[in-house]
């Protein structure tokens, strides 16, 4: 067994799918990623959004022969699959809730379970590599994720139980948390455009595949405007989790200065990930959930941000 190595059920997620003949044209028009990069053996974050900029949800896309597979958060599955149907009504496109279909695992250090599984994945993010209708995604350093039809669950548990250790949820979260990847919760729809959480950085932006719903403001933000909120790591020594949605404080503030994206139990307390003013971000006096609340201290991510590179899409 590799140290440290788990896998857990990645319960928190539901899967929404586009399939038909136009369902690349149809989600082009409404998804910041841009689906002509996908094939066999790449995914791509990405987000939906209004015509104003702001995320209705965010998700990972793979493609399959006949369409797309988003997973995201639960709670926006039902949502966003009547939204687009609204849309979808003259395009040859299939929306459906597909979440009961699928069972998805979170790997981590479990690279040889998913080669005795057939499955080479490279480690490269968002690579995707495949073995019959089992589905591998990179997703980070060390960890990937495991799709698979939902009736092959109890097979895969044991196989996947043979290598390493089934662990909580909460695992899994504190890897994407350090990985700097945060997703659009119920609580914090419409309340963050794509670069608020860095999401360009992470290639779930194009800014050369032409229009989508809020691409004029996505797009004004990047080349002419002056971004005053993005996602950064942080550390609270606390056993309390917090919400998402919860709010962020500083002095140098009349008001609130962020909101938690996700957070997760540590070894030493709590990590999250917050969309916070980047005036504040250096503050020695942050705190979570009131001004005289648990102090905050700033934590490194693992990519940078480059306006240059992050276009080149």
């Amino acid at each position: 067994m590799v140290d440290n190595a788990f896998y857990c059920i990645l319960s928190h997620e539901g899967i929404l799918t586009v399939r038909g003949a136009d369902a690349n044209k149809f989600l082009q028009g409404q998804l910041t990623c841009n689906l002509n990069y996908l094939n066999a053996n790449h995914s791509s974050l990405g987000a939906r959004c209004t015509p104003k900029g702001r995320m209705l949800s965010s998700f990972r896309v793979i493609s399959v022969d006949d369409g797309y597979l988003l997973a995201m958060a639960a709670e926006l599955v039902g949502p966003q699959l009547a939204d687009l149907q609204k849309y979808a009504v003259f395009s040859k496109s299939k929306l459906t809730d597909e979440t009961s279909q699928w069972v998805r695992f979170g790997l981590y250090n479990c690279d040889q379970t998913l080669l005795d599984l057939g499955i080479d994945l490279a480690q490269s993010n968002d690579s995707v590599a495949r073995n019959d209708q089992l589905i591998a995604v990179r997703v980070g350093e060390n960890c990937a994720e495991l799709w698979a039809p939902a009736e092959q669950a109890q097979a895969l548990h044991d196989r996947l139980s043979e290598h390493a250790p089934l662990a909580d949820l909460n695992q899994w979260q504190l890897k994407q948390i350090r990985q700097g990847i945060g997703h659009v919760q119920g609580s914090t729809r419409e309340l963050f455009i794509p670069q608020m959480l860095n999401l360009q950085a992470l290639g779930g932006v194009s800014f050369k595949k032409g229009c989508y719903t809020g691409q004029e403001i996505v797009a004004r933000m990047q080349y002419l405007g002056k971004l005053k909120r993005r996602l950064y790591r942080l550390a609270i020594n606390s056993q309390v989790l917090p919400a998402p949605a919860t709010e962020l404080f500083s002095s140098m503030h009349n008001s609130s200065v962020g909101e938690v994206v996700a957070a997760a139990q540590s070894e030493e307390g709590i990590e999250l990930l917050a969309v916070l003013q980047n005036d504040a971000a250096q503050s020695a006096d942050l705190t979570l959930g009131a001004a005289d609340g648990s102090p905050l201290h700033l934590l490194d991510l693992p990519y940078t941000l480059d306006s240059d590179r992050d276009i080149q899409r």
